[in-house]
């Protein structure tokens, strides 16, 4: 039986840490008109209403997955160049998650729920996170 949503992943490029992409969704450029922090693209998804019905956009900080953020929608945009793009509007909550590696893509991809990796608990949701290259030697050798 097919999941009922899917997620999204995507790099997150100019971050080394989960704290980089915490920063920079404070700065007013990366926030939509309704205060809510927003990733445009320039492709929409096709699976629009999977990713909608619950679905995350999983962050990759140096070949590691780390983080997520409900997608809360869809909003069309249109760039100052008049090309039509899609902002991928996100929930505020910046969730750690466990520590899954992950080979360089350009763009975003589609993340299956049954491989996306487990939201930390407890106080490890709230720790600093490790170098993301240590990360990426634990999670290779199963240690999370």
């Amino acid at each position: 039986m097919a999941a009922a949503h899917v997620n999204l992943v995507k790099l997150c490029v100019g971050a080394e840490r989960v704290e980089d992409l915490i920063d920079w969704q404070r700065n007013p450029r990366a926030l939509g008109p309704d205060g809510l922090p927003c990733h445009v693209t320039r492709m929409w998804p096709k699976r629009a209403d999977e990713v909608l019905a619950g679905g995350s956009l999983y962050w990759v900080f140096k070949g590691v997955i780390l983080a997520r953020q409900r997608v809360l929608r869809l909003d069309p945009v249109t760039g100052a160049d008049g090309i039509a793009r899609c902002a991928i509007v996100l929930d505020a909550q910046v969730i750690r998650t466990e520590a899954a590696p992950r080979r360089p893509f350009q763009g975003w991809r589609y993340l299956d729920p049954r491989e996306a990796p487990r939201d930390l608990s407890g106080a490890r949701a709230h720790e600093d996170s490790l170098p993301p290259g240590l990360m990426a030697a634990l999670a290779e050798i199963g240690v999370r």
